[in-house]
């Protein structure tokens, strides 16, 4: 079986549904308007951004992945350390939806590990292209290890990389199993492991369950989803980031995957009490 095509059982009809408030048509159009416009000022404005130094660059680029976020209506909350993530660390996420990859970015820019026909999509797919995304060819088993090869040269370069191990998004209420072929590349690379977990929930965000508005699961057109989430009003997106693994101190790249997946799944690993709130 191909690592990089893992199937999720989620569905856009099962799993994608909003119960809480939501926009009324005209305010949901400004904020979809609002977010693919900052999209593609991103994408005029990398090539320029790429001149810059590390400081700076990866200052605008936090600043405008956050903006992206909020710009589509969804509020930022970071529970964690910020400043872990190092670079030439690799970041691995659990995947729900098109928002995890700014929203990541907003804390931890970097090159993304990221599906190719991602090189399609409309504005976001040109970003990837400039913003130095590692592409995964996933019907073609023999590039594993090119790839691999790939990720553990950015990583000793001292580029932060960042992937997400299940291969496919789930909505957020279970999650698949963390593949193991880029921890390869940590081991191959002797890097550090940031894992980070992301939740999405509708206000109030402490006390509710996790919300479906943002998953973008099975055959979701993603304009369906980028309406769905604009019209939720009240949508939080919260990423926890957990404790550095070491990636030699684990005997292979089986067991640094099953590490970094129960550090993710386990919510007991996930509280912090240094929390931020935008």
């Amino acid at each position: 079986m191909n690592p990089w095509l893992p199937a999720s059982p989620c569905t856009p009809l099962a799993c994608a549904g909003h119960d809480g408030r939501t926009r009324g048509r005209a305010a949901a159009v400004v904020r979809l308007l609002a977010g693919c416009a900052f999209i593609l000022a991103g994408v005029l404005g990398a090539p320029f951004v790429l001149l810059l130094g590390a400081v700076r660059r990866e200052w605008l680029i936090r600043l405008w992945a956050y903006g992206v976020v909020r710009a589509f209506g969804v509020r930022v909350r970071v529970i964690g350390r910020r400043g872990a993530g190092a670079p030439g660390t690799l970041v691995v996420a659990n995947h729900i939806s098109w928002l995890d990859i700014p929203l990541v970015a907003a804390v931890f820019p970097g090159r993304m590990l990221a599906k190719s026909e991602i090189r399609n999509w409309p504005l976001l797919g040109r970003l990837a292209v400039v913003g130095g995304t590692l592409f995964v060819e996933r019907e073609r088993f023999r590039a594993l290890p090119t790839t691999v090869r790939d990720i553990a040269a950015a990583l000793r370069g001292g580029s932060r990389v960042v992937a997400f191990p299940e291969g496919t998004t789930w909505c957020g209420r279970g999650g698949g199993r963390f593949g193991p072929a880029v921890f390869q590349a940590a081991i191959d690379a002797n890097a550090t492991v940031q894992p980070v977990r992301i939740t999405y929930r509708a206000a109030p965000a402490e006390h509710t369950a996790p919300a479906g508005a943002a998953a973008f699961v099975g055959d979701d057109p993603l304009i369906a989803s980028l309406w769905r989430v604009v019209t939720a009003a009240g949508l939080t997106a919260e990423i926890r980031v957990l404790p550095q693994i070491p990636a030699g101190d684990c005997p292979d790249r089986r067991a640094l995957a099953r590490l970094a997946q129960t550090a993710v799944a386990n919510d007991s690993a996930n509280r912090s009490p240094e929390s931020v709130h935008h």
